[in-house]
């Protein structure tokens, strides 16, 4: 069973300036909701048991947003607002399941991976990117499904525009195993138009092995100067490790960029 989750979070938005020049962006409210507590929400639907934040120094604002007891206590003791106390219940629960670990310098999501090797306690861990929503059918509850099925790795896939696929990790199928699910025969980081093996891109939820972890220590920096998860992966598949494309059925949302996140919001409202 896949029981504990990690998000990186240590990025600094800047495609979402200048809204992110003072405020994390993870904590930008979407539909009245911080953006993070929907990505929370997935996971706790999931089963999901223990989560781990990467954040970084300059990201401490995420961890003083579950960790504000005083200034809650303070405002409950005064007004007793059942509002302010269902919120403030609601973030003791997200606290008692959430660890944190520090990347301060921005080395890459492998390189952020890394730095929760010593918490991972099963064969088998979750990561979701929290810029990626996805509404309407919970994708990481369809993953474990899948995991479960196949005892292996599953990432989640969609097919992109071809003309962006350098935004993206783009696969490579193999043969297919089901309806929305197949084997990965390679996988890429950010291709050009020519590079591509296909517009099928990895969406931000993975479902890796453990060992992953060894690929990471060893691996040198790629595209950008950064640890790509990405590459990591290819390495196992190397080595004949089973990875697999869940096509998911809920709606992708890129909360990322300025014309996404807006449109987040409108279509989080008409749920």
């Amino acid at each position: 069973m896949i029981k504990q989750a990690i998000i990186p979070l240590a990025g600094l938005g800047t495609r979402l300036l200048p809204l992110t020049s003072v405020f994390a962006k993870e904590l930008l409210p979407i539909n009245g909701k911080p953006g993070i507590e929907y990505i929370l929400d997935e996971c706790i639907e999931s089963g999901i048991k223990e989560i781990i934040f990467i954040i970084s120094k300059k990201k401490e604002m995420i961890k003083r947003y579950f960790y504000n007891d005083q200034f809650y206590k303070k405002i409950i003791k005064r007004k007793k607002d059942p509002r302010v106390i269902k919120e403030y219940q609601k973030i003791l629960r997200y606290k008692k399941m959430i660890k944190f670990v520090y990347q301060n310098k921005p080395l890459g999501t492998g390189d952020a991976v890394l730095k929760t090797k010593r918490y991972i306690k099963d064969k088998y861990f979750l990561m979701l990117l929290p810029d990626d929503l996805i509404i309407k059918n919970n994708c990481s509850k369809s993953m474990i499904k899948i995991h479960n099925k196949y005892r292996s790795s599953v990432m989640a896939s969609m097919k992109v525009s071809k003309k962006n696929v350098s935004r993206w990790g783009i696969y490579k199928l193999k043969k297919k195993l089901e309806k929305n699910n197949f084997t990965i025969d390679s996988v890429i980081e950010k291709p050009s138009i020519r590079e591509a093996p296909s517009n099928k891109a990895v969406i931000g939820r993975y479902i890796l092995p453990k060992t992953i972890f060894n690929k990471l220590q060893k691996q040198r920096p790629g595209k950008g100067g950064e640890i790509h998860i990405t590459d990591a992966i290819q390495s196992l598949i190397n080595e004949n490790e089973k990875f697999i494309a869940h096509n998911f059925l809920g709606k992708y949302l890129d909360c990322g960029t300025i014309k996404g996140y807006i449109n987040s919001s409108s279509e989080i409202a008409k749920l």
